[in-house]
C-alpha cells in the first residue's frame, strides 16, 4: 500500500504542524518498509503512522514541509516485500527505515548506499545486517527488541501462569520467522522434561484453526506466539481460536493482552517505532550509521488478562500478579 492512501489517517494533523526553528530548510526523503500488512487486524499501520509522525516532529522533520515520507506494506511474503523495497529504493530516498527483520534484510540486500535504520528485529549480527554491535560499520544500524533467550522467559512464565500445562505448542510461520529456530530452542530448554514442546508451522487461518484443535483435543495444553510478521498480523484470529479451544496462550505483543490473550512479554511497541528516530534524525543531519552502535531494549512489560483466566480457570499467583505492569480486570 502507497503513502497516498493514508493521506486521509494523517493530513489533517500535518496540516497544523509548526516548523521547530533548528529544523533543516532543504527537503528530503525517506522510505518506510514497513513488515506486516497496511489492514492488520491489531491496528498496527494507523499506529506505527502516528507514533512515527510523532517522534518525527518532535526530532524537526514534518511530511510534505521539510521532509517527503514513502510508505510500503507487507505482511511477509517475500516477494511482496523484495518489490516493496525494490520501490522505495528505486525513489533515491535519503534514508530507509525497516520494521521488522524480512524488512531489514530485503533493503540491506538490495543497497549499500543508502542509509538504513531498523527495529523489531532480533541479532541483527546473525542474521547479516551489520558487523557488530558496537561498530555497526557500513550503512546500517538500529533497534532490537530481545535477544533469542528471551524464548526461555516466555516459556517459564507461560508455566508460571497455567502451571497444570503439561504440552505446550509453538506456532509461527517459517516464511517470515526465520529467527524463530533459537527462539524455538530457548523455550524448549526452559520448559524442562516433564512437558512435551512441540513445534506448529502455520501460514493461514485454517492452518491456525488446526494447529489450535490439535492442541485443544489433547488436556492440559497451551500455546506460545512466535512474534513475527505472520502471527502479528492475525493475533485476532490466534486468541479467538485459543478461546474456542480454551488454551492458555502467551503473546508476546503489546497490546495482545487487551484483545483476549492471557499473558503478554513484550517490549513496548511504542516505544520500538518511536526510538529509532533519534537515529534517523542523526543520519539526516549528517552522522554515519556505521558509527550509530545497535541498541537493545532496556525494559519488557509483563501484562495478565484476569478475565481471559477467570473463563480458563485460573487462579493466578499474587506473585506473579505482583510482578506484572498491567493487569486487565
Amino acid at each position: 500500500m502507497r503513502r497516498r492512501d493514508f493521506i486521509g489517517f494523517i493530513g489533517a494533523t500535518t496540516a497544523a504542524w509548526s516548523l521547530p526553528s533548528h529544523a533543516q530548510p532543504m527537503m528530503r526523503r525517506v522510505g518506510v518498509l514497513i513488515g506486516f500488512a497496511a489492514n492488520a487486524n491489531v491496528g498496527l499501520a494507523p499506529k506505527t503512522l502516528e507514533l512515527f509522525h510523532e517522534a518525527m516532529r518532535n526530532a524537526g522533520w514534518v511530511d510534505g514541509q521539510n521532509i517527503l515520507i514513502d510508505y510500503r506494506f507487507s505482511a511477509g511474503n517475500q516477494t511482496e516485500i523484495d518489490a516493496a523495497a525494490s520501490e522505495l529504493i528505486s525513489l533515491k530516498p535519503d534514508l530507509i527505515y525497516a520494521i521488522g527483520l524480512p524488512a531489514a534484510q530485503a533493503v540491506n540486500g538490495k543497497t549499500r548506499a543508502i542509509p538504513i535504520v531498523f527495529t523489531r528485529t532480533g541479532d541483527p549480527v546473525r542474521f547479516g545486517l551489520v558487523a557488530s554491535l558496537n561498530h555497526p560499520g557500513g550503512n546500517v544500524t538500529g533497534f532490537t527488541v530481545w535477544d533469542f533467550s528471551i524464548g526461555g522467559k516466555w516459556m517459564q512464565l507461560l508455566l508460571q501462569i497455567a502451571p497444570h500445562l503439561r504440552q505446550v505448542g509453538i506456532i509461527y510461520n517459517p516464511k517470515t520467522a526465520a529467527y524463530a529456530p533459537p527462539l524455538v530452542a530457548a523455550a524448549k530448554g526452559a520448559a524442562g522434561g516433564d512437558i512435551l514442546v512441540t513445534e506448529y508451522q502455520a501460514q493461514d487461518d485454517r492452518e491456525i484453526e488446526t494447529v489450535m484443535s490439535s492442541l485443544g483435543k489433547t488436556p492440559n495444553s497451551g500455546i506460545l506466539v512466535i512474534p513475527e510478521p505472520f502471527t502479528v498480523s492475525r493475533t485476532d484470529e490466534i486468541i479467538a481460536q485459543a478461546a474456542r479451544f480454551r488454551l492458555p496462550t502467551l503473546v508476546s505483543l503489546t497490546g495482545a493482552t487487551k484483545r483476549g490473550a492471557l499473558i503478554s512479554y513484550a517490549y513496548s511497541f511504542d516505544d520500538s517505532i518511536r526510538e529509532p528516530v533519534t537515529y534517523i534524525n542523526r543520519i539526516l543531519r549528517g552522522a554515519a550509521p556505521g558509527d550509530l552502535p545497535v541498541q537493545a531494549p532496556e525494559k519488557y512489560e509483563l501484562s495478565i488478562n484476569l478475565k481471559t483466566a477467570k473463563a480458563l480457570g485460573l487462579n493466578i499467583s499474587p506473585t506473579l500478579l505482583a510482578t506484572a505492569d498491567e493487569v486487565i480486570e
